[in-house]
């Protein structure tokens, strides 16, 4: 299975990706398990968390079936790190071609960070699979209904920032594919069992 068919097995599951920013080494494995339980399929480890490739090597051998692997990834060291780790996909704020380049190379599924056309076109033409559209705060729906409008029909867009149960809908009529979640789903020091109900309210509202 390629990267593409990867990224889009998962999707098809869940949409949604779980960006468990601060979290450690030793909680990987309660929040990874309540992630899956609530039907999870992708989990994202920024790399400024504490150790956030140790943490990558925990969940991928725990869920070898679920797509993993890092955020803020900002260069290609830091690519060639999450993929030693056992990390399979590659997540940035922004559009770096390098990045996108040597993560398509090693087989990685690639979702640069864009905030206008210009950048998500120049982004798909380099190979990235999807397109995080961050921060979500500055792309509104509306923004997103006129990127849907011009894209390629098939794009994966996904929206990141401040992302909420009560603020999906909108952004999924105006053609958002799926989500990134943040700090509304794991905080540092959050309960499993915390994040496991919270994973659920957004299932949830996904779902309906």
């Amino acid at each position: 299975m390629n990267a593409l068919q990867t990224l889009a097995q998962a999707m098809h599951q869940l949409p949604l990706i779980a960006i468990l920013r601060g979290l450690t080494p030793d909680e990987a494995p309660a929040i990874g398990q309540a992630l899956v339980d609530s039907g999870f399929a992708i989990i994202e480890v920024p790399l400024n968390s504490p150790a956030p490739l140790q943490s990558i090597a925990t969940l991928t051998t725990l869920f070898p079936q679920t797509l993993i692997g890092a955020g803020t990834v900002l260069d290609i060291q830091q690519v060639l790190d999450v993929h030693a780790a056992g990390g399979r996909l590659v997540v940035s704020p922004n559009f770096n071609p390098a990045v996108v380049s040597k993560a398509l190379a090693l087989g990685m599924v690639v979702l640069p960070g864009v905030g206008t056309p210009s950048e998500a076109f120049a982004a798909l033409e380099a190979g990235a699979h999807g397109l995080k559209l961050f921060p979500a705060e500055m792309i509104l729906p509306s923004v997103v209904k006129a990127l849907r409008a011009v894209l390629p029909p098939a794009t994966a867009l996904l929206p990141v920032g401040g992302i909420t149960p009560k603020n999906m809908a909108a952004y999924r009529t105006a053609g958002a594919s799926g989500f990134g979640l943040g700090s509304a789903l794991y905080a540092p020091g959050r309960s499993a069992q915390d994040v496991r109900l919270k994973a659920m309210d957004f299932v949830q509202a996904f779902r309906t």
